[in-house]
């Protein structure tokens, strides 16, 4: 830790030992995160705006059910029910990392023919 961070880190302590983070809006509340790590920064405001109107990228949207799952593992007791949660979440990782070894041109692709399908048959209506 350089010296920058730990007088960074000290003085966040002392804010907080004074209170002065107590009654924050949100304080208490987990995180909101929208998380896009996983996009090319210079895809993520379409990405965004793509999302807003209801359509993901298989890539976050397996992220998205990723997630899901392991909030439901947390749930389950049954060996039999969390074994196969477990395999989804394997399967999805191999699929997202195959994928990134390919390269998502295919995918992309594919993805952009469908958005411009569905934008396509909403303006017919």
């Amino acid at each position: 830790m350089s010296s920058l961070d730990a007088i960074a880190e000290l003085r966040i302590r002392e804010a907080q030992e004074r209170g002065e983070f107590d009654g924050l809006p949100g304080s208490g509340a987990p995180l909101e995160l929208d998380d896009d790590a996983l996009v090319p920064e210079d895809l993520r405001a379409i990405y965004r705006v793509m999302k807003n109107a209801g359509f993901l990228p298989p890539e976050l949207d397996a992220h998205r059910e990723i997630r899901e799952i392991e909030q439901l593992l947390l749930r389950v007791g049954d060996e039999c029910e969390r074994a196969r949660l477990v395999s989804r979440i394997n399967f999805l990782l191999t699929r997202s990392v195959a994928g990134r070894r390919r390269g998502n041109l295919q995918v992309l692709d594919a993805y952009l023919e469908q958005v411009a399908g569905c934008l396509e048959s909403r303006r017919e209506v």
